[in-house]
């Protein structure tokens, strides 16, 4: 009787179209979610800024994203022996149910001596740890999706530290995207309010956000 509906969460029957009798659907494919953050600790940090520059990409292409600051989210450094004496600080549970939450990560790094901040390290490092004995490994890791940036004043842009990170990620099941962009002379690249100076290098940035959000769409359809 009639066409067939696809049978698929992406699709939900909206209303007859009697002009064509034929049904009408409507995308109901739910919005990716991305967790976004720069791996500085630095108040004016630019790869704060690139952050949020490649989340408004992502938003615009349709994801709901999480721009947080790893300042907001004060943590010692990590100790086996305090882990087992505490349990996770108070800032890393909190963290890590922003990484499980989230289906994707847009990272900011900079480059500190050709390799990953400490910053970054000491937030991965915690929020990798198990809560529970019953608790999977790395359950706030595997399964995600990621893309990478950095902004450095140096010409590289933070091209060295990317390495490092992706390589971190990977080994801990994410699945990090070849695109990737480093700014250089950062301290000439970005405008009193934040937003990049060079129109093209903008939209580049903004795509990088776009693609993470493109490729989370297909895999949740």
């Amino acid at each position: 009787m009639g066409e067939d509906i696809p049978c698929t969460a992406a699709y939900i029957l909206a209303k007859n179209d009697s002009s064509q009798g034929r049904p009408e659907l409507i995308n109901s494919m739910p919005s990716p979610k991305i967790l976004a953050f720069g791996g500085s600790l630095r108040r004016d940090s630019y790869n704060q800024k690139l952050a949020a520059a490649a989340a408004q990409g992502a938003r615009e292409a349709g994801a709901e994203v999480t721009l947080i600051a790893l300042r907001d989210f004060p943590l010692p450094l990590f100790d086996e022996d305090r882990e087992a004496a505490e349990g996770l600080p108070a800032a890393a549970r909190e963290l890590k149910k922003l990484f499980r939450s989230h289906d994707g990560l847009l990272i900011a790094s900079p480059e500190y001596n050709s390799s990953i901040t400490a910053a970054l390290k000491n937030a991965i490092d915690w929020v990798s740890r198990p809560e529970t004995d019953d608790e999977p490994p790395l359950s706030a890791f595997k399964g995600k999706s990621a893309i990478l940036c950095a902004a450095s004043p140096g010409l590289l842009g933070g091209l060295r530290g990317l390495v490092h990170v992706r390589s971190i990620l990977g080994n801990l099941g994410v699945l990090v995207l070849p695109d990737q962009i480093a700014v250089g002379k950062a301290h000439e690249a970005f405008a009193p309010d934040g937003s990049l100076v060079d129109e093209r290098q903008a939209a580049r940035v903004a795509s990088l956000g776009a693609g993470l959000t493109q490729h989370l769409t297909k895999l949740l359809a």
